[in-house]
């Protein structure tokens, strides 16, 4: 009875030994699969998850993952080609709409030096807005694509951000007195410093400088914090939350906005990321603030 006791005490003992190590190939074969696949998604490769565990189950799981990947990758790459392509065929038709646009703005001036008469003088000055309207729509269209699909070089370099708002905001002082605005400008005393494009930066300033002036009801006020975050803020009577959350979206207009494409919050949204900062908008209190950040 003794020896019988014993037998089953050992093959207890080796049975929760063995369960023991299984779990532990388990887990291993687990972390082989979570660490692998993070990998994957980040990485463009046809590289597969492989793991050293023969159990068949986690094989099996790897497979089922491996194929989901095979998937997700076609699809990836589908909708890059997509995507570039689309982005190719804009540029080039705001490109072409370029020549017909100038021809149209040369035929326009040399029709303001003839002698007309009221009624053509009033259509000619309609013909003359709308004119601009387009070409204004369809540099902004160029520029957005041009900025999306070409990778261009970040010149990194030391910049004060202090003195590159107040460039900014000098380049938009006539603006600024034709739209009766007089900017509240808030900036520390201490220079903020951070590694940036400085070509670019004026560019995000200069598209929210200019949606400021379409979405705001007079008035402007400008933090510059020694974090590295800008804010700028306006009353905003005829937005929301939601219109706020949107602004950043390709194409996406407030209906105030009549003669925008929807696309320079887009342009701003993509260089600021370029160069490793955020950029977000948020709406209280019929206040609009957009929200700039460089660690």
């Amino acid at each position: 009875m003794e020896f019988y006791l014993w037998g089953v005490i050992l093959f207890l003992g080796i049975l929760l030994i063995w369960l023991f190590l299984k779990i532990l190939l388990l887990k291993k074969s687990a972390r082989e699969i979570e660490m692998q696949f993070s990998a994957r998604l980040k990485e463009d490769t046809n590289v597969l998850i492989d793991i050293s565990c023969r159990d068949k189950y986690m094989r099996k799981l790897a497979d089922q993952i491996n194929l989901q990947l095979k998937e997700l990758r076609t699809q990836r790459h589908r909708f890059s080609q997509g995507d570039l392509e689309l982005k190719e065929a804009v540029t080039n038709i705001s490109h072409d709409l370029r020549t017909p646009l100038t021809a149209i703005s040369g035929y326009l001036d040399l029709l303001e030096g003839e002698e007309k008469s009221e009624n053509a003088e009033r259509y000619l000055h309609i013909i003359r807005e709308r004119t601009d309207i387009l070409k204004q729509l369809t540099e902004e269209l160029f520029r957005y694509s041009v900025f999306s699909s070409l990778s261009k070089e970040i010149k990194f370099m030391p910049v004060i951000l202090n003195r590159a708002l107040e460039d900014s905001l000098s380049a938009y002082y006539a603006v600024f007195k034709q739209k009766n605005i007089h900017p509240e400008v808030s900036m520390p005393e201490k220079k903020i410093q951070r590694m940036l494009d400085f070509d670019m930066l004026l560019r995000i300033f200069a598209n929210i400088l200019s949606n400021a002036l379409k979405y705001s009801d007079g008035d402007l006020k400008i933090t510059l914090k020694e974090t590295g975050e800008i804010i700028f803020s306006n009353h905003a009577a005829n937005m929301d939350e939601i219109q706020a959350k949107r602004l950043f979206d390709r194409f996406y207009t407030v209906e105030t906005a009549s003669k925008s494409t929807g696309l320079g919050l887009s342009i701003a949204k993509i260089l600021t990321e370029q160069m490793n900062g955020t950029i977000d908008a948020e709406y209280c209190r019929q206040v609009l603030s957009i929200h700039l950040f460089f660690p």
